[in-house]
């Protein structure tokens, strides 16, 4: 299992590893014409990729009974984090160059940055609180506390759908994923309601 989390850990890293090497130059890859829209599309997707994959794990693991996959999901969350945390500092470095005038008054003014920075302060708790020492501190209001991960989802997928002008396919793909995931909990929810209700109590 250390190995397969090792392995994990260096695939989730390689998205990072070709921005930079694209950054430099490096090994024949490029940005392209605009450079910092480039990196700041990629760090955004990868983020909510991971986000995606994240709450995937929970209903792979029910349908497919193989539990071992829950070991990941805490990597895979804060990888998530690692790169919207990156999306957001190349566009307040590179795109704003930390003027906080604009900064602001871009989440205040455009909309769907006004739900990206949302999205990012839900799971920073999340971040914050995923060691175990946390979720022994914290008992039972943890679990209640990292269900922000389900409105960051759904504000990351509209930000990304708000910030696309013309081609909203791709929006579209991680939204339907996400009505599926989110649907999948419902239903798993619902149906154990109904098992606990048709119970016999003796």
């Amino acid at each position: 299992m250390r190995l397969l989390k090792t392995l994990v850990f260096v695939v989730a890293l390689l998205p990072a590893a070709k921005l930079v090497l694209a950054s430099f130059a490096i090994a024949g890859l490029s940005l392209g014409a605009n450079p910092v829209e480039e990196l700041l599309h990629e760090a955004g997707e990868w983020g909510l990729r991971f986000l995606l994959i994240t709450l995937a794990v929970t209903p792979l693991r029910r349908l497919t009974g193989m539990n071992w996959l829950i070991r990941f999901r805490r990597m895979l969350g804060l990888f998530a984090y690692f790169y919207l945390v990156a999306h957001f500092l190349i566009y307040a470095l590179l795109d704003q160059r930390l003027a906080l005038g604009p900064i602001i008054e871009d989440i205040i003014e455009r909309p769907y940055i006004t739900l990206g920075i949302t999205a990012l302060t839900l799971l920073t708790p999340l971040a914050l609180t995923s060691t175990n020492a946390m979720m022994r501190r914290l008992g039972s209001r943890w679990q209640r506390l990292h269900r922000l991960i389900y409105p960051a989802a759904i504000l990351g997928v509209w930000h990304f759908w708000w910030q696309v002008k013309e081609d909203i396919r791709e929006p579209l793909i991680y939204a339907a994923i996400l009505a599926a995931l989110l649907g999948i909990r419902v239903w798993h929810r619902q149906k154990g309601q109904n098992r606990r209700v048709a119970t016999p109590v003796d």
